[in-house]
């Protein structure tokens, strides 16, 4: 998980358009959740196999909320930012032509 928190630092980074970097620090925020979700989403698979119903509850609510977190940053990936990176990316490339 550290690289994944690293490889979003490294995009704060870089230089260009702002879109274009919000829609890479939404990838690398996702990618920690997709890693979170399948962390709690075995952890919990665990629990229910050793009989620990109340641990296998909190952990899916945990995997609830992680699910939740990754379905707001699809919802901004997709209605605001990637939009916005995509005429952005492509007003700079008309620039330099």
């Amino acid at each position: 998980m550290k690289g994944l928190i690293e490889e979003g630092s490294e995009i704060l980074k870089e230089d260009g358009e702002e879109s274009v970097l919000d829609a890479g620090i939404i990838v690398a925020g996702q990618k920690v959740e997709h890693y979170e979700i399948a962390a709690y989403g075995s952890v919990r698979t665990f629990a229910k196999l050793l009989g620990q119903t109340k641990a296998a509850e909190l952990l899916q609510a945990t995997l609830d909320e992680e699910s939740q977190a990754n379905e707001l940053l699809n919802e901004l990936a997709e209605g605001i930012v990637n939009p916005e990176a995509l005429i952005e990316g492509e007003l700079a490339g008309a620039g330099r032509n």
